[in-house]
């Protein structure tokens, strides 16, 4: 197994860190793109969370990484072979890392059926492709602006409904593709089309560190690994197992993250007033701000969740508005979630409990 670079001994980039640590909790979020210049430690930061991540249960002989535990998300593949009575094995494996090549064809990615042994068989051939291989590991793209734009679809596609169909001459076959997305680029080569930059849930321009004291950091640490990467894995070990043990604990939790209409109110007069397109981003902030909660040990979201997670799901969707002369920041986001939320407590409409609680109230009354 190669040894990475450790994730939490990455110096400065906490946004990006964030934005990658929120789809390791839920990778139903959406993915995430990693805007920046060259050696910003982008790729270095996705292969350093797959393998800070811990093993999953799966079926030995199956090419998908199946779930064992989860019945109704099993590739047409198990589902065969449960159905003739065939014994499979569970193992505990590495979640897998994919790296997706810039030339990679739609083939490649999806997968290919066998048409002629369907028709003159009657078996069910399939050849596996890239979203069989990263399902429930993490697919890294670096370079997505140079991907064809209809790869770049087919992936995004997959990682919103979290299922790969494959389709030829009536005959279909399906597996789970659940995945954490990981693209990166640099805008210098050429940006992505609007329609798949709104896509990617969460996105974060990252920069080289400005300070001499983070930069010589970033030195002392590479050379550090360079001279014994063994006793400096060793040494970065337990920040790592902590980090590790904080996002399954999140997980754990993440479905009894609570939200009421007020935090509604509050998303969606946030991305109206910033005049963003479509509801994409209103469902990606009440993901991201479940999952934070989440990774906070709360089991409610607050306005700051809500900052956090608008901080990285705005930037590549706002045209004009209120931050167009400024960065996306969390100071003027939580500011501006503040305002909001008076402003729903100003039209007098109560919270759940509130209601409940009158209810409750007048038919004492009566």
């Amino acid at each position: 197994m190669p040894q990475y670079f450790p994730f939490t001994a990455i110096v400065g980039q906490e946004r990006m860190k964030r934005a990658l640590v929120l789809n390791a909790i839920d990778p139903r979020i959406g993915g995430v793109l990693i805007r920046g210049e060259r050696g910003t430690a982008k790729s270095t930061a996705a292969r350093a969370l797959s393998a800070l991540l811990p093993e999953v249960e799966v079926f030995a002989e199956s090419p998908f990484n199946d779930d064992p535990n989860s019945p109704a998300t099993w590739s047409d593949w198990v589902k065969e072979r449960i159905a003739n009575g065939q014994e499979l094995h569970v193992v505990r494996r590495r979640i897998p890392f994919v790296d997706l090549p810039v030339s990679a064809t739609e083939d490649r990615v999806v997968g290919t059926l066998d048409i002629e042994a369907a028709i003159k068989k009657g078996e069910k051939h399939f050849e596996p492709g890239v979203l069989a291989a990263a399902n429930r590991g993490l697919l890294y793209i670096d370079e997505v602006n140079l991907l064809d734009d209809h790869v770049v679809d087919l992936l995004l596609d997959s990682a919103a409904m979290g299922v790969n169909v494959v389709e030829r001459e009536g005959i279909s076959f399906s597996h789970p593709a659940r995945f954490i997305l990981v693209g990166t680029m640099n805008p210098e080569e050429g940006e992505l089309r609007p329609q798949l930059l709104d896509r990617f849930a969460l996105s974060c321009e990252i920069h080289g560190l400005r300070t001499p004291e983070e930069r010589v950091a970033v030195m002392e640490r590479n050379l550090e690994r360079d001279a014994d990467p063994e006793a400096f894995a060793a040494k970065w070990a337990p920040k790592e197992k902590e980090l590790s043990d904080e996002i399954m604990a999140a997980r754990e939790l993440l479905e009894r993250v609570q939200y009421t209409r007020r935090d509604l109110f509050t998303i969606a007069s946030l991305t109206a007033s910033m005049h963003v397109d479509g509801h994409r981003a209103d469902l990606v902030i009440l993901k991201a701000a479940r999952a934070h909660a989440a990774f906070q040990k709360r089991t409610r979201i607050t306005e700051v969740d809500i900052a956090v997670a608008a901080e990285l799901a705005l930037p590549h969707r706002i045209k004009k508005g209120p931050f167009q002369q400024t960065e996306v920041n969390l100071t003027n986001l939580q500011d501006r979630i503040e305002q909001l939320s008076s402003e729903f407590d100003g039209q007098g409409e109560a919270q759940p409990r509130q209601l409940e609680e009158e209810s409750v109230g007048k038919k004492n009354r009566r």
